[in-house]
């Protein structure tokens, strides 16, 4: 079963605008989640899933997948529903894009739930 990690990530949030491009310990917030992501060891893919283009660019600059998603989601639920409509996957598993430090053994945990429990959603 093929699983992958979309990080939804937006730039205008009216707690903390741009906080995806943060610098903590001078990368971006959304870098360090999205190599934590990668350290996964049953993920197949990571991406970033954004409506704006400086996210979209700095994702990029540090070598990461990104794809621009529609600025009129609600939530960041429904911007990583969008970007795995045409994905060929099995399993999705939404990362937020602040939790940098997200330990990549949780996300294999669930990821190998799912694999065992067909039925689990």
């Amino acid at each position: 079963m093929k699983a992958i990690v979309i990080i939804p990530a937006r730039y205008a949030s009216t707690r903390f605008q741009g906080k995806p491009l943060a610098l903590l310990q001078g990368k971006p917030m959304s870098q360090w989640t999205y190599e934590s992501a990668q350290k996964a060891t049953t993920i197949d893919a990571v991406m970033v899933a954004t409506d704006d283009g400086r996210i979209f660019t700095a994702v990029k600059g540090f070598g990461g997948h990104a794809v621009m998603t529609s600025p009129d989601h609600c939530s960041g639920t429904d911007r990583l529903a969008e970007a795995a409509r045409n994905m060929d996957c099995d399993i999705v598993v939404n990362v937020q894009g602040d939790e940098p430090l997200i330990r990549p053994e949780q996300i294999d945990q669930l990821v190998e739930g799912l694999r065992d429990d067909p039925k689990a959603e």
